[in-house]
């Protein structure tokens, strides 16, 4: 991923600003639902897309002692940037057979396991690398994904754990699970969750397994469910600002400010005549004279094609929308008459509190969540990292820019 340490004195094309100062203080606020649980802030996929190695020193310093990767080469990478204090855990949880096991287990990296296969490969990987593994034994309570099934699955691991831990072979760090509904409020599926959480927890704890975290909840679960807090909660897409559902809430109820401002500079300004025809497919027609920008970011950027004609984009302090078909690297607004200069800003999403649109305005124009919106915005795209707020005494954040 492309990055920017400090503000460039030339203009791009378009960027990212991502503000550590915003992903600190939802940090801070996400601590504060979940008083009594210790915090991991989820870096996977290039933290969401804002940058996984800034954004996960800023989380830390804001009193993450975790931090969530999906695959261990993600882990890996952040052990080695030397970005995170040793005593900072790191826990991968997305494993296929032959994986760097032995790699993760040298960098104390905590892995999951929800199958004998895993648990066999990570065993070999300890006996090689002189050392024991992490473990955390991670059970299905109904999402249908990752995780050991209830019964005789899970007691045939829980079984084997135990006596690869006697053999100082591994440590069973933790267990955990993954909620499936979280964030739609009343699915009956979240309590049936917990119930079975809470009996595949018992029966690990009563064959001898002494875990330093048991964790289940999610964002939107830190957020509303305290019941499901346990020691660890693992805080994904609300550690970036975003309300991971609008049924629960907009960012600001729960005192969270998006992260990320995505936007370019206008690469072209032309008027028009009525009737023209606007990019492929001439999907849009002017209906009058009117003049039109060129917005150079396109679906090879990870702007979402389906919002063709759906769009909106802030131009001169005026919302517009996407004109006919968004391209590999462009697309076009319709000014209505308007004429900024070209090099003018064309504000994509932001937080929202300057007019602009947010990443939640983009999902329901592309029919899509906002996860996908941020997560998706391409190596193209520099990162440009802002912080208002100066650090705190020892805090280890980034400075202001």
């Amino acid at each position: 991923m492309s990055t920017t340490a400090h503000l460039p004195t030339a203009p791009l094309r378009a960027r990212a600003e991502i503000d550590l100062a915003a992903l600190r203080a939802n940090v801070r606020a996400l601590r504060a639902h979940a008083p009594g649980a210790a915090l991991m802030a989820v870096v996977k996929s290039e933290a969401y897309g804002h940058g996984a190695v800034p954004c996960a020193r800023a989380a830390v310093a804001a009193g993450a002692t975790w931090l969530g990767t999906a695959t261990p080469e993600e882990a890996l990478v952040l052990r080695a940037s030397g970005a995170v204090p040793a005593d900072v855990r790191i826990l991968c949880w997305l494993w296929t057979p032959g994986g760097p096991w032995r790699e993760a287990v040298e960098a104390d990296v905590d892995v999951s396991v929800s199958a004998m296969w895993a648990l066999r490969e990570v065993t070999e990987a300890a006996k090689i690398a002189g050392r024991p593994a992490r473990v955390q034994l991670k059970a299905d309570t109904g999402l249908g994904r990752g995780g050991c099934q209830p019964g005789g699955d899970w007691a045939e691991l829980v079984g084997a754990a135990l006596a690869a831990e006697r053999d100082g072979l591994l440590r069973i760090t933790g267990l955990w699970s993954h909620f499936a509904c979280a964030d739609e409020p009343g699915h009956p599926s979240i309590a049936a969750q917990l119930d079975l959480f809470r009996r595949m927890l018992a029966y690990a704890e009563g064959e001898g397994v002494r875990p330093e975290v048991r964790h289940i909840a999610n964002s939107p679960a830190t957020l509303t469910l305290p019941e499901s807090h346990f020691d660890l909660v693992r805080t994904g897409i609300a550690v970036y600002g975003i309300s991971p559902s609008p049924e629960l809430g907009t960012p600001a109820d729960f005192g969270l400010r998006p992260v990320m401002t995505l936007s370019a500079s206008l690469a072209l300004v032309k008027q028009v005549p009525g009737g023209h025809g606007v990019s492929y497919g001439h999907r849009y027609t002017t209906a009058g004279d009117t003049t039109l920008g060129l917005v150079p970011l396109g679906y090879a950027d990870g702007i979402p094609r389906h919002a063709s004609g759906t769009g909106p984009v802030l131009v001169g302090g005026k919302w517009r929308t996407v004109a006919g078909r968004i391209a590999m690297d462009q697309f076009v607004v319709d000014l209505g008459g308007d004429e900024p200069e070209p090099g003018a800003r064309a504000v994509l999403f932001g937080p929202g509190d300057r007019g602009e649109p947010t990443a939640e305005d983009w999902a329901q124009a592309a029919g899509t969540i906002a996860y996908e919106i941020v997560t998706r915005i391409g190596t193209r795209v520099p990162r440009v990292y802002t912080d208002s707020e100066a650090p705190e005494s020892g805090d280890g954040g980034e400075p202001p820019r």
